[in-house]
């Protein structure tokens, strides 16, 4: 790379960045940073907003040491700007998307290369960041904690939300026959269109399995139930709590299915955990985002200056997919 490919292109000495404050979300005012070596420096076009943003902002699950605990947002695409100085395999002007711990709800972000992958050519930057924390952790959860195989049975707890969606397209994919859960049938055209052979209510699951997997984002009492419908060695991962923290199970019918319980979090892993992610995410999903096989789904989209209203709505329910932000200046 020569020293003219690394001349930055001309951009703002301060950008708006969102933040919590007094358990609000508001726009503040921050210095545009500047890469290190092993940095890109990304002007974001869109940013998708996760249920960690919103327990962040209520001062309920800071950031992980070294990322500014008022600034939000942990996933990103946007535009390279500036590259560090060490960084190679990139150039400016491309449009790559990644997570953070923090901080990616603003008009720029410094990112380690490595840690980021290329935005497909078919898909709009105004979408693509609310790909990557879904995208991530439902192929993480799915792949390397669960090793979803093809022709398991799969249950999705909360199908139709960001990693719900996600989850049940990597999935379908991979050929494993996909159950999803959902509040009432009214939802059913909505998972099917996404890969899913069934659908159940909450009520309904006990009578359903039994499953491989199953992937757990509300938690809760739901862990009794899952224990019950889990196949003999199946897998109950969890990666998300949608209603409250603490519950009881039968530990003896988990023990005599001989199933495994496990719980895992994408946020607090280093860099260098993020960038092995990444790599296998761009292998295995990249081609069927790039086909449409592969869909981001968006519910909404609101720029960054309204961004409180944003955090507002996705606290309301019945949503398909993300609440994105984008940026417009």
């Amino acid at each position: 790379m020569s020293l003219l490919d690394n001349e930055p292109i001309q951009r703002e000495t301060t950008m708006r960045a969102l933040v919590a404050r007094n358990s609000r979300v508001e726009v503040a005012e921050f210095e545009t940073p500047i890469p290190e070596p092993t940095e890109l420096l990304i002007r974001v076009t869109s940013a998708g907003i996760n249920a960690a943003d919103i327990l962040q902002a209520h001062g309920s699950y800071p950031p992980p040491p070294g990322f500014d605990p008022e600034r939000l947002g942990l996933e990103f695409a946007g535009e390279i700007v500036d590259i560090g100085t060490s960084v190679n395999g990139f150039t400016q002007g491309q449009y790559v998307m990644g997570v953070t711990g923090g901080g990616a709800h603003a008009e720029f972000i410094t990112i380690p290369a490595s840690a980021c992958i290329r935005v497909p050519d078919s898909i709009d930057p105004l979408i693509a960041g609310a790909f990557p924390e879904a995208g991530f952790t439902a192929f993480d959860a799915l792949i390397s904690q669960a090793g979803l195989s093809i022709g398991d049975r799969l249950l999705v707890h909360g199908a139709l939300g960001g990693v719900g969606t996600a989850a049940v397209q990597i999935a379908a994919l991979l050929g494993a026959e996909v159950t999803a859960v959902v509040r009432d049938h009214a939802q059913d055209p909505r998972v099917f269109s996404l890969g899913a052979r069934h659908s159940v209510t909450p009520w309904e699951i006990p009578d359903s399995g039994h499953y491989d997997v199953i992937l757990e984002l509300v938690s809760g009492d739901n862990l009794s139930s899952n224990v019950d419908a889990l196949a003999t060695e199946g897998r109950i991962v969890i990666i998300g709590i949608g209603s409250v923290a603490q519950t009881q199970i039968d530990l003896r019918r988990l023990m005599q299915k001989r199933g495994m319980l496990r719980a895992s979090t994408l946020r607090a892993r280093s860099w260098e955990q993020k960038a092995m992610l990444a790599a296998k995410v761009e292998h295995h999903l990249m081609v069927h985002l790039s086909s449409g096989a592969y869909r981001i789904i968006v519910e909404d989209r609101f720029d960054l200056s309204d961004g409180p209203a944003a955090y507002d709505r996705f606290k309301q329910p019945g949503k398909f997919g993300k609440i994105i932000l984008t940026t417009t200046t």
